[in-house]
């Protein structure tokens, strides 16, 4: 069976993560963050891809598509269901295509969940977390800087070119993550109700 694909995407900070792991508990959807893959890799004793995922993190870069897409892919396989959330992913133009080229025909895209959310708002946020020790070597304001830049410039094409193909559900994610989560349960009943 091909395993359905939700990409959620929104700015550093919009509360992706926590959107997902709200949805994983009610709808039975496994969790990827790309971001969190890259960064277990990182770590992992004797990764070939350690210090260049390391040295991408820091400077606010992308990760090449490639290492980026088979670390989703052994995730999804080792995960042994069919319904997947990839958070933070595809980021740019390079990500999507890499996708479509490697991933596209082993999984179904079912739509985009995009949180939008003001840059202060999520600054703020970011800024909150890091000081509350997330242990995230991204949540200051020199790596939000060019994670913002990195974001406008490149992942809001991304959004535009679902758009098109009338695959992104918009949230409103500057209200509290209760009021959020009700916005995100109506996408997903809807969408239920159209497969059944």
């Amino acid at each position: 069976m091909v395993p359905d694909v939700v990409f959620v995407l929104g700015a550093p900070g919009s509360g992706k993560g926590t959107q997902c792991s709200l949805i994983s508990k009610e709808y039975d959807y496994v969790h990827l963050s790309a971001g969190d893959l890259l960064r277990e890799e990182r770590q992992r004793p004797g990764s070939e891809y350690g210090e260049m995922i390391e040295e991408k993190i820091r400077n606010g870069e992308i990760v090449p598509v490639e290492v980026t897409c088979s670390l989703l892919h052994k995730a999804m396989q080792l995960s042994g269901k069919t319904r997947f959330l990839i958070d933070g992913f595809p980021r740019n133009k390079d990500n999507l295509d890499g996708w479509e080229r490697v991933m596209s025909d082993k999984t179904k895209l079912q739509f985009i969940l995009f949180f939008e959310c003001s840059r202060d708002l999520c600054t703020e946020r970011c800024l909150g977390r890091g000081a509350a020790g997330s242990g995230r070597s991204d949540d200051n304001l020199e790596s939000l800087h060019k994670r913002f830049n990195t974001y406008l410039n490149e992942t809001m094409p991304i959004i535009q070119h679902y758009d098109q193909q009338g695959l992104v559900r918009r949230i409103d994610a500057e209200v509290s993550p209760e009021e959020v989560f009700d916005s995100v349960k109506k996408v997903f009943n809807d969408t239920k109700r159209i497969a059944a």
